[in-house]
């Protein structure tokens, strides 16, 4: 066995910004070895030469489209032809998409699916009989605070794909947590990375309070600790908090009205 396969790997998606890149170097900081999963091929290869550099570990890129079908598949594959197995799983990956459902062509909105549900269970589906057979694993589901809201104009798919996320989460802790794995939802509100840029709301977004919003860091953070406690879910920061448990106390329908009007800056028909 060599050096580098000696160490546990942490497979990473939606690597090449953002939380996953923040996941990624976390990670290896740790001592884990790296699988970088995003389209990019130079983001990747960039951030494996650097984790490679600060902290000695193996770290190699897994170039992937996760709105294609099937698409966790070549990912395992590609983990296998490096004679790996993975023993973290970050399902990171993810945008948004802030037009009314049908306003966008049918192709993007099953993208959105392929990307945050399907694959990602996939990948789950595909490493957790390993994790179980060696009594070891951690997945990491990147959710977000919408799991907790009702659904509003625009976005018509992203709270309901982060609340399955959440179940999704729960379901797998209550049947592998005996098994030696370990399941986190993590649910950040407003996250300093570049998604609002690709989703085209970024000027929005910039006027909001600067104490609302998190480093990326300090999501990841939350979120690994959070994992090797064994909390299935978590909230990162307390203004997070506050929301999540108002959005899950008061009475829907208020909720609701709150949420419409406030999420409407965010809708761009």
């Amino acid at each position: 066995m060599t050096a580098e396969s000696s160490r546990r790997l942490a497979l990473v998606t939606g690597a090449s910004a953002g939380l996953g890149a923040a996941f990624a170097r976390a990670y290896a900081a740790r001592g884990f070895d790296l699988a970088l999963v995003a389209r990019r091929a130079d983001r990747l290869e960039a951030l494996a030469v650097d984790l490679r550099a600060a902290h000695g570990v193996d770290a190699f890129a897994v170039v992937a489209d996760l709105s294609a079908w099937e698409a966790h598949r070549p990912v395992m594959d590609a983990v296998a032809e490096q004679g790996r197995v993975v023993d973290v799983l970050v399902n990171n990956a993810g945008f948004g998409i802030p037009q009314s459902f049908a306003s966008v062509p049918w192709a993007r909105q099953r993208d959105f699916l392929m990307t945050l549900a399907v694959n990602a269970c996939g990948l789950a589906h595909d490493v957790i009989p390993g994790m179980a057979g060696r009594g070891w694993g951690r997945i990491v589901n990147v959710a977000s605070l919408a799991a907790f809201s009702p659904g509003v104009a625009g976005n018509s798919l992203y709270p309901g794909m982060k609340s399955l996320m959440v179940k999704f989460s729960q379901s797998l802790d209550a049947e592998y947590r005996a098994a030696g794995v370990k399941v986190t939802a993590v649910c950040p509100g407003f996250t300093r990375t570049e998604f609002a840029q690709q989703a085209g709301i970024h000027e929005i977004m910039e006027r909001e309070s600067r104490m609302f919003w998190q480093t990326a860091e300090a999501v990841v953070e939350t979120a690994i600790r959070a994992n090797e406690r064994g909390r299935v879910v978590v909230v990162p920061g307390w203004h997070n908090k506050l929301a999540a448990a108002l959005l899950r106390g008061l009475p829907e329908p208020l909720v609701r009205r709150i949420i419409a009007a406030g999420s409407a800056k965010y809708h761009l028909d």
